[in-house]
């Protein structure tokens, strides 16, 4: 400790004598050298821990601001001092200033200590995170809401309300709408008992909204028949990153193209795969929310990537793929990079997005269910149209037959058959029982239409015999 304490004396000593020196050299060329002396001498007193601040004494022609200590490596932090010279009349000696630079980073590091706060220790209040579906029908809002003790069941939230004619959902004059919470999920961006609450939108009188798509599909999940089918849903949900600014695929030169497709669906390295930590942050952030997610993978187009969820049953399908979509606007915005469900972003030899959506029910997973997907596609052939208007606008710009799709205009049905309307997988066909795959969903589709339309079609809706004929004839298939 004593060898430190005479260093200490000595360099504060030798400072105060150079700096008097200093004042009558006329020479900027040895001030700049005796100031590189001073870092250098500087940089070995913290070696044996003294700062800064405790060593360096300030005087009238030798002034030196520091910026409070953080917890940046001195090295990193002095690689911002910068040299000031300033220009006096010539009968004045000319002086140097040195300024040690904030950090760029100091600011966002404080910013981050308080998102990072574990309020548990102080109080039971919790933050709950309220999303609803804008007005375009795929936009996502939320907002925030103090709740004075954790909750386990949407039943034990406060319905709340927000201005919809901010949102395209009502009339400036009657603004009013009303949120019901619905569903939970953990907050993997706040932590602790903070909550995320997927809602639905109504009137102040209680009527569903026009937005509101839920409703509907809660209804048509909570039928006695539908229900009993115990209907099974994993949707893959595709998506493009974009570079903010100009709207061209993450990766992708600017203005121009990378090679052709072949080597990034699923591809490794840093010439194939661009946007992995987003795919990965989001896959954790799901499993730490509670979704029931499935997997990840990176897609055909580069800049494109997928995630799926489920089985999920029933309305929980819905439920599970806006939150995880929730997720992904909230982890794209962090990481700056723009996020787009268009079915088509890039036209040209470009695969576009879509939203596979498999699905089961109950005769179809148990022995024989292949009987009954096959009279499923003979109805869903029947309603080709009426899937095809609810399921995702500018979905005809990637419908064409090419890239793994099936003609928009034309229903069709394969075993293993990427380019159909419905794929039968080849373990369904061999084992007699299983699912079936709706290729035709859009990567910008409702679930809850979705989901609920296939439960409708394939389970409520009984066509005509005549009808149902023709379209067995058609298909060939033997029902």
């Amino acid at each position: 400790m004593y060898h430190i304490i005479i260093l200490r004396l000595l360099f504060h000593i030798c400072q105060l004598f150079v700096c008097h020196l200093l004042q009558t050299l006329k020479s900027s060329e040895i001030r700049v050298e005796f100031f590189k002396f001073q870092l250098i001498s500087t940089r070995i007193i913290k070696l044996f821990g003294i700062q800064m601040a405790q060593i360096l004494a300030a005087s009238p022609s030798c002034q030196m601001r520091l910026a409070k200590p953080s917890s940046i490596a001195s090295s990193k932090l002095w690689n911002s001092v910068v040299l000031k010279q300033k220009k006096q009349s010539s009968s004045k000696v000319r002086s140097f200033k040195v300024m040690a630079l904030q950090s760029d980073n100091s600011t966002i590091n404080r910013v981050e200590s308080l998102l990072n706060l574990d309020t548990k220790p102080f109080t039971d209040r919790i933050i709950a995170e309220y999303i609803w579906i804008g007005g375009s029908g795929i936009d996502l809002r939320s907002k925030s809401r103090t709740l004075e003790k954790p909750v386990e069941d949407p039943s034990e939230l406060p319905k709340w309300n927000y201005d919809g004619s901010s949102t395209g959902q009502a009339p400036g004059e009657d603004s009013e709408v009303i949120l019901y919470p619905q569903a939970i999920f953990r907050d993997p961006f706040r932590g602790g008992n903070n909550i995320l609450v997927i809602c639905d939108t109504y009137t102040p009188a209680g009527e569903p909204i026009p937005t509101n798509k839920r409703a509907r599909a809660a209804e048509i999940f909570s039928n006695k028949k539908v229900n009993e089918e115990i209907p099974w849903f994993g949707i893959e949900q595709e998506y493009t990153l974009l570079q903010p600014n100009v709207n061209w695929p993450l990766g992708w030169p600017v203005g121009a193209y990378p090679g052709p497709q072949g080597p990034y669906y699923c591809g490794v390295g840093a010439e194939k795969s661009w946007g992995r930590d987003i795919s990965d942050a989001h896959y954790k952030a799901c499993l730490y929310a509670g979704i029931n997610i499935s997997g990840t993978n990176g897609e055909v187009m580069p800049g494109q990537w997928e995630f799926q969820v489920g089985p999920s049953v029933g309305i929980e399908a819905g439920d599970h793929v806006w939150c995880a979509r929730y997720l992904l606007e909230r982890i794209t915005e962090q990481a700056g990079v723009v996020l787009t469900l268009d079915p088509k972003p890039i036209e040209g030899d470009w695969n576009g997005a879509g939203c596979h959506t498999n699905y089961s029910t109950k005769s179809m997973r148990e022995e024989g269910g292949f009987e009954v997907i096959k009279k499923a596609i003979l109805n869903l052939s029947l309603r080709h149209m009426e899937h095809i208007s609810a399921y995702g606008e500018g979905n005809e710009r990637r419908l064409t037959g090419k890239h793994e799709t099936a003609s928009i205009d034309q229903f069709s049905w394969g075993v293993a058959n990427r380019g159909c309307s419905i794929r039968v997988g080849r373990d369904t066909e061999k084992k007699g029982k299983g699912y079936l795959e709706d290729r035709r969903p859009a990567s910008n589709m409702d679930p809850y239409i979705v989901t609920s339309l296939l439960a409708e079609t394939t389970l409520l809706w009984e066509p005509t015999l005549e009808a149902e004929a023709l379209a067995a004839q058609k298909l060939s298939l033997k029902v």
